[in-house]
């Protein structure tokens, strides 16, 4: 039995804890049958248990890691006490932090990406997506409810897949090669007017996830 778990919990208070299990087992198994089952094993509960308390599945439960990634994120940001920071050194803190957090989860990750370019989980990837840059630039203050609410998260969520891209494939020492990227990339995210533009052309668009995911690797074993 997996140490600290609460017998007496529901099936939804549980979900932290499922969550936990499983991702001890999706690095080799992926989000699958076979590694809720041995979750199951190591909460000592039925695989029923773990249905329950997502009954619609590793997308659900996929998505619940996501969010709470995200609320881990904002949590974290909130403590840093960066207000006299300019916007854009802000929004690299947010990714960066997003990023750093997980850093033992890459793995449970790159599967989670594949998981979610399957076509029938398109929109929820989609969804996750802009949840995940909107958690970013409010963390960064932003207040925005016009035209540019929407162009800064459409162009984070670019920045935001392609360094996750590289973060997943670096070995570097401190992922000093994610950082870099992330700070060349970064300046994009404040080129509104620019961007206003070409989405004006129809040249923007939300990043392909099925073409992200075609180009992860699995680390050699």
């Amino acid at each position: 039995m997996t140490k600290n778990f609460d017998q007496d919990q529901t099936p939804q208070e549980a979900r932290g804890d499922i969550l936990d299990a499983l991702l001890a087992h999706v690095p080799f198994d992926g989000w699958t049958d076979q590694a809720m089952a041995r979750a199951a094993e190591d909460l000592a509960i039925a695989p029923e248990y773990i249905r329950i308390a997502f009954p619609d599945g590793m997308g659900e439960i996929i998505a619940f890691f996501s969010e709470r990634a995200d609320r881990d994120m904002l949590d974290a940001f909130d403590e840093m006490g960066l207000a006299s920071l300019r916007i854009r050194d802000r929004i690299t803190t947010a990714v960066r932090t997003r990023l750093e957090q997980n850093a033992d989860h890459k793995e449970a990750i790159r599967r989670a990406l594949i998981y979610l370019a399957l076509p029938r989980n398109a929109g929820r990837a989609k969804k996750l997506l802009w949840r995940t840059v909107d958690a970013m630039w409010r963390a960064a203050g932003d207040t925005a409810t016009d035209y540019n609410h929407y162009t800064k998260r459409l162009i984070l969520s670019g920045v935001y897949s392609s360094t996750l891209l590289v973060w997943l494939d670096d070995r570097s020492e401190d992922h000093a090669e994610t950082w870099a990227f992330l700070d060349r990339r970064i300046g994009n995210v404040m080129q509104f007017e620019k961007v206003k533009a070409e989405w004006r052309n129809n040249k923007i668009r939300l990043p392909s996830l099925s073409r992200f995911v075609g180009r992860l690797r699995y680390p050699a074993r």
